[in-house]
C-alpha cells in the first residue's frame, strides 16, 4: 500500500463514523428513543446475548472502565432489568436478565430492528444488496468476522469487468506492471467472452458473502490441450485452499472435456501460484525474460500432462 493510502483510509473511517453515529442517532442521549443510554443499551444487549455473563468479561470485550461499568450495572439491577446469579466459584457473580429485563430488550430490540430497516429501506433492493455485501467487507477488515463459507461458482454477467480491473490493480501495486499487463487481461477476458465455447471452456470465481475472492480460466489451445490463465487470489483469502481449489477445478473439468495436457504461463515472482501449480503435478518446460510490463520479468511456461 503506498504511504498516501494509510492516511486517506483513516480520514475516510472517521468521516464515516461521524456520519453513521448521526444516521443512526447514536448522538442522542436515550438509544432509539428508549429509556436506555446507548452504552446502557449495548450492555443490556451483551447481557442478553451472553447470559449469565461476568462484569468483567463484558468490560474486556467492550473495553469499558471496571468502575464505570460496575455503576452502570447498578443503575440497571436498581431497575429490576439485570440481577446477579450464582457461579461456580462463590466470588463470581453472573448476570442475567430479569424477567422485566428480557421484556424490556425485546421491546427495545424489536424497535432496533424496526428503525434500522426504515433507515434502509429507502435503498431499495440493489442498494439493500450492495450494502450487505460491503458492511461484511468492511466486517472482515475491521473486526476479523470471516462471514460465511467460499464457494466457487462458473462466471456470469459482469464478471469479466471485475477480474481485469482488480488483477490489474494488484498487479501494479504488488509488482509495478503497467498498462500492458492491463491491456492483456482485458484481451484475454474479451476473448474469452466473444469466443467462449461451453463444455470446453470455463471460468471459475471463488466468492464469500458475493466477494470476489478469486478466479481463474481454462480455454482451449487445440484439440488436446487446455491452457490455464489469469489464476488470482486476493492476500485476505491466501491460505484458504482457494487458489488450490481453482487449479484443481481447471484438472478435473480438462479431463472431462477430453483434454490430454493443460499449459499455463507464469512468471518467477509469482511464487505463491508456481507452488500450487507445482503441487498440482505441473512442470516447467520453457523459460525467457520479457519487458512487456514495463520492466524486465522472467517468465516460465509449465505443462501438466493428464
Amino acid at each position: 500500500m503506498e504511504t498516501s493510502e494509510i492516511p486517506q483510509a483513516v480520514a475516510r473511517l472517521r468521516a464515516f463514523n461521524r456520519g453513521f453515529s448521526q444516521f443512526m442517532g447514536l448522538l442522542e442521549p436515550r438509544y432509539m428513543g428508549s429509556e436506555w443510554s446507548p452504552v446502557e443499551a449495548r450492555v443490556l444487549y451483551e447481557i442478553a446475548n451472553r447470559q449469565p455473563v461476568l462484569a468483567r468479561d463484558i468490560a474486556t470485550f467492550l473495553r469499558l472502565d471496571p468502575g464505570y461499568l460496575s455503576r452502570l450495572i447498578r443503575r440497571l439491577i436498581d431497575r429490576r432489568h439485570v440481577e446477579r446469579g450464582r457461579g461456580e466459584d462463590a466470588r463470581e457473580r453472573p448476570l442475567v436478565l430479569t424477567e422485566a429485563g428480557k421484556a424490556a430488550f425485546a421491546a427495545l430490540d424489536s424497535e432496533t430492528a424496526a428503525q434500522t430497516e426504515r433507515l434502509v429501506r429507502p435503498l431499495g433492493v440493489d442498494g439493500a444488496r450492495r450494502l450487505d455485501v460491503l458492511l461484511a467487507e468492511v466486517g472482515a477488515l475491521l473486526f476479523g468476522e470471516g462471514g460465511g463459507e467460499w464457494q466457487l461458482r462458473p462466471f456470469r454477467v459482469g464478471d469479466m469487468g471485475l477480474i481485469t480491473a482488480r488483477q490489474a490493480q494488484l498487479y501494479h501495486q504488488t509488482y509495478g506492471w503497467d498498462r500492458g499487463m492491463e491491456a492483456l487481461i482485458g484481451e484475454i477476458t474479451a476473448a474469452f467472452l466473444r469466443d467462449h465455447q461451453p463444455g470446453r471452456e470455463q471460468c471459475w470465481i471463488a466468492e464469500r458473502d458475493e466477494r470476489m475472492l478469486g478466479s481463474v480460466f481454462l480455454v482451449e489451445e487445440d484439440a488436446d490441450t487446455a491452457r490455464l490463465r489469469l489464476l488470482y487470489v486476493e492476500e485476505e483469502a491466501r491460505g484458504t485452499g482457494i487458489g488450490r481449489a481453482l487449479v484443481r477445478q481447471c484438472s478435473d473439468f480438462a479431463r472431462e472435456a477430453g483434454y490430454r495436457r493443460i499449459v499455463l504461463w507464469t512468471h518467477t515472482v509469482l511464487e505463491s501460484a508456481r507452488r500450487i501449480y507445482a503441487a498440482e503435478g505441473y512442470r516447467i518446460v520453457d523459460r525467457h525474460t520479457h519487458d512487456d510490463f514495463g520492466k524486465p520479468e522472467s517468465s516460465e511456461s509449465w505443462l501438466l500432462e493428464l
